[in-house]
Formats: C-alpha cells, sequence, structure tokens
C-alpha cells in the first residue's frame, strides 16, 4: 500500500470534520443505570461513511463508502474503487476488512462495526461473517442483492459459525440521494456522449 494513502487506511483520533476527543476519557457516558453508553452515536460514524461515499462518487466510482469503529474510534476507512483498481472485489467493506488485520493485529474482527453506506453484497456479507465483524450498520437498503437481511440474509443465517448484528436504514434517505444523484449524472453524461 502507497504511504501517501496511510492517511485514508489509518486515520489519527482526529476524525476528519475537526473533532477530537480522548479515548480514555471521553469515550463513554456513564448512565443512572450503571450501563455505559457511547459519547457518539451511530449517525456521526453514518456521516464519515457518507463523506468516504463522497470520495468514490468523486472519483467516478459507485457512492459506496464504509468505516470501522472500535470502542469508539474510527480505525480505518474505504471506499468502492472497483474502476480505479480494475477489481471487481474492491467494493468498500471488502477494502476496509482487509486493512484491519493491519491495524490490529489479527484477522478475527471481534469487536469492530462497520458502518456503510449501502446494505453489504454476497461477498461483502460473507466476508464480515468470516473475520467475525460484530456488526454492519447500513443505510440504504438493497432490495435485488442485499445480503444483511432484505434480499438474503448472509449475515444472520443460521448454522454459520457466526452471525453478524445487523442495523438496517440508518440515515437511508441521504445515502439513497446519493445513489441517485451519482447515476443521474452517470446517465447524462452517457446521453451527451451520444449526441
Amino acid at each position: 500500500m502507497p504511504s501517501d494513502d496511510s492517511d485514508i487506511l489509518f486515520p489519527s483520533a482526529q476524525d476528519s470534520d475537526g473533532f477530537e476527543f480522548d479515548s480514555d476519557d471521553a469515550q463513554f457516558v456513564g448512565e443512572d443505570d450503571g450501563e455505559l453508553k457511547p459519547l457518539l452515536g451511530d449517525d456521526y460514524y453514518m456521516r464519515a461513511a457518507l463523506r468516504c461515499a463522497q470520495q468514490a462518487a468523486d472519483a467516478g466510482e459507485v457512492p459506496v463508502g464504509a468505516v470501522a469503529v472500535k470502542d469508539g474510534l474510527i480505525i480505518a476507512r474505504s471506499w468502492n474503487q472497483v474502476e480505479l483498481l480494475k477489481d471487481a472485489t474492491a467494493h468498500a467493506e471488502l477494502m476496509l476488512i482487509a486493512s484491519l488485520p493491519q491495524i490490529i493485529g489479527d484477522w478475527r474482527l471481534d469487536g469492530i462495526d462497520i458502518y456503510v453506506t449501502k446494505e453489504p453484497c454476497a461477498m461483502c456479507a460473507g466476508a464480515m461473517v468470516n473475520s467475525r465483524i460484530r456488526r454492519v450498520v447500513f443505510g440504504m437498503r438493497d432490495p435485488r442483492c442485499g445480503c444483511a437481511g432484505t434480499a438474503l440474509d448472509i449475515t444472520g443465517f443460521p448454522g454459520m459459525l457466526h452471525n453478524v448484528e445487523v442495523t438496517a436504514g440508518l440515515m437511508e434517505e441521504e445515502c439513497k440521494e446519493m445513489f441517485q444523484t451519482f447515476f443521474r449524472t452517470v446517465r447524462a453524461n452517457a446521453r451527451k456522449k451520444k449526441s
């Protein structure tokens, strides 16, 4: 991996929106019931995934972005790079999962949550199961190819060695709008080329 991409896949504790927090002191907020609640909600991490999706769109890729979160910190980011790498497997989720063992030192990704703007396909959902991702949170449902419960349920298939917890439809409208805008632009550009 080129060294100039290290800030993309291996970010510091400071997120790209400038929000800083101390992982020792500010990561969790105590509640009266004794349960620890995360300081940052799911929306925060999905917004980071949306920024990654925008990077994909800006590069002419299908706008899917993903971030990995462990103990409240974003530890890796990725986006679709199929066209750039000329690789049908270069989906945001797979690129992300492939980078994580270098960060945590193990292929077992227990305790890691993935936030992704579109429901994972069969390939990506299978990789999440095999790498033991704790939870996937996705934005836009995919009724044709989504494999985290919509078209198929690979993430929760009975009898698998691991099941991935799923939170579906977070910020779905924002994710869907990004997709629709991207494909409207692609179609408009195709029409211009024909005329």
